[in-house]
């Protein structure tokens, strides 16, 4: 059901956008990139460097600056909102069901 609501559809409208754009796939790649140098770096156990780090803020900056980016980011917006009442209707659930005399594991 989670896949028929309004917000994951325009999720998945919108990375498809993200996918269509080339200049927003080359600022992705540039994102990734980035992202793996500075994993690397830390996985070594060093810091990465402040040109770095400096590069890797201004390519998020510049996507979610860009129309396509601008749209995913207000879709994952909103279907994060809506994970967060989903999970919280499962813990509800479970915290009651922890709590039933009528469900037994026996």
């Amino acid at each position: 059901m989670i896949g028929q609501t309004p917000e994951y559809q325009a999720l998945r409208r919108a990375e498809a956008g993200l996918r269509e754009d080339k200049e927003t796939v080359a600022k992705l790649d540039a994102i990734k990139t980035l992202a793996a140098k500075v994993d690397q770096a830390v996985s070594g156990g060093e810091m990465p460097d402040p040109e770095m780090t400096k590069s890797y803020e201004q390519a998020v900056r510049e996507l979610e600056l860009s129309g396509s980016g601008q749209a995913y980011v207000v879709a994952r917006t909103n279907f994060e909102k809506v994970m967060f009442k989903v999970n919280e209707l499962i813990g509800k659930g479970m915290d009651e069901g922890a709590t039933s005399k009528i469900i037994t594991l026996g």
